[in-house]
């Protein structure tokens, strides 16, 4: 009998490896360059600038990474971006002080740009490697590795900036991107190159952004971004100021959540059979919304440490079935000539949102206060969950050809 996991097909394991040590790359530099910054000027506003850097590309290159990825061999595409992140990171080399600062700004601009490209590709390759029944599980497992690649990526970029400096990070993260590059680079030939002819047309940004089909999955991702956002500060301000811990706490709490996302990937990944996206997106985003506003409103009760290391290490879980969810509905419900272009969109409402949200944060330091954004913030999640419930479509069909056919036996 076929196995229904999507770790089965020679040519997705291949795929997952790549994405797993490109992953642990991009938070070696995700946790390594901020500190590097921070060491540099002393100043929390020009971490907050490193952070910010990030963002932008997603919303400034979404248009032009809608028409390359769906243009271009996506392979080869996935190839050149590693290529190019590795390649970008070698100026790292050359910052010694404060006055060297903006080498490392135009850095992360760059291969922030770059990840823009990279996303998307390999989002829109996906369907191509594997078939529909299993790309729930597919999806599930790519979580599970971004989460892996934070859990090893992430201490590994403070540990060897501690024993080394800069300049082992970049060493490191360099050749973890070329690695990714050639197991991308084994991959079977399918994707854009497949579709010569008229069907290398390939839909626009916005052509993306009005598919009927997927107008409820654009309003949960631009719902819960900006309530992932809200999160992005209004957390640190939590554990600091109601719960009363220290900053030791807030990096526990921030990084336990890793578990439940990686046990939320194995079980979707290897065990659960046939499931409705629709429903994995629906009752996972509501879990997200109680589960936060139980979080807030705990402390009124209890400020011991151990609850909320519980409540986090469940709360990561929540996050990795909606996004397998969700992505099952965006590869599902577009054309093969259109999904460069839908997933580059998902890039911009995900970065939109996320940008509404930590605006929204920062009113905490209004006569707002915390408390009411915290509960904001956790209505925002069941307001999306509500959301895919009525309007993510109840039958899903798949409109990409039978390649995976072809991949299984690569």
């Amino acid at each position: 009998m076929t196995s229904r996991t999507a770790f089965a097909i020679p040519a997705f394991r291949r795929l997952w490896g790549a994405g797993l040590i490109s992953d642990m790359g991009d938070w070696l530099l995700f946790i390594a360059l901020p500190l590097v910054v921070f060491q540099l000027t002393g100043s929390a506003l020009g971490t907050a600038v490193a952070f910010l850097l990030e963002l932008v590309p997603a919303v400034a290159l979404a248009p032009l990474a809608a028409r390359l990825v769906g243009r271009f061999d996506r392979r080869w595409m996935m190839v050149a971006v590693n290529i190019g992140q590795a390649l970008v990171l070698l100026p790292l080399l050359w910052v010694h002080n404060a006055a060297d600062l903006p080498i490392a700004y135009t850095v992360i601009v760059v291969h922030a740009s770059l990840s823009t490209l990279f996303e998307p590709a390999k989002n829109t390759l996906l369907p191509d490697l594997v078939d529909s029944e299993r790309l729930v599980s597919a999806n599930a497992l790519i979580g599970l590795n971004q989460n892996l690649g934070r859990l090893i990526g992430g201490p590994l970029g403070g540990i060897l900036l501690a024993v080394g400096d800069l300049a082992l990070i970049v060493v490191v993260d360099v050749a973890t991107y070329l690695l990714s590059a050639v197991l991308i680079a084994t991959l079977p030939a399918v994707g854009a190159s497949q579709h010569p002819g008229p069907d290398r047309r390939t839909g626009s940004l916005w052509e993306a952004l009005r598919i009927r089909r997927l107008t409820g999955a654009y309003a949960v991702i631009l719902i819960t971004s900006m309530s992932q956002g809200m999160f992005l500060l209004l957390f640190v301000l939590f554990v600091l100021g109601p719960l009363g811990g220290s900053d030791a706490d807030v990096g526990l709490l921030r990084g336990i959540q890793a578990v439940g996302a990686i046990a939320a990937g194995l079980v979707l990944g290897f065990l659960v059979r046939g499931s409705s996206p629709r429903a994995l997106t629906a009752a996972s985003v509501l879990a997200f919304g109680v589960m936060s506003l139980v979080t807030w409103n705990l402390p009124a009760l209890t400020t011991d440490i151990g609850w909320y290391v519980g409540l986090f290490s469940a709360v990561g879980a929540p996050g990795v079935v909606m996004l397998a969810g969700l992505l099952s509905v965006f590869q599902q419900e577009s054309e093969p000539r259109q999904r460069g272009a839908v997933f580059a969109a998902v890039g911009l409402v995900s970065a939109a949102g996320q940008g509404v949200g930590i605006l929204l944060g920062a009113l905490s330091d209004t006569m707002i206060g915390l408390l009411p954004l915290l509960q904001v913030q956790g209505c925002l999640y069941l307001a999306g969950g509500l959301v895919a419930l009525l309007w993510l479509p109840r039958t899903l069909h798949s409109s990409h050809a039978p390649a995976a056919d072809t991949a299984t036996r690569n």
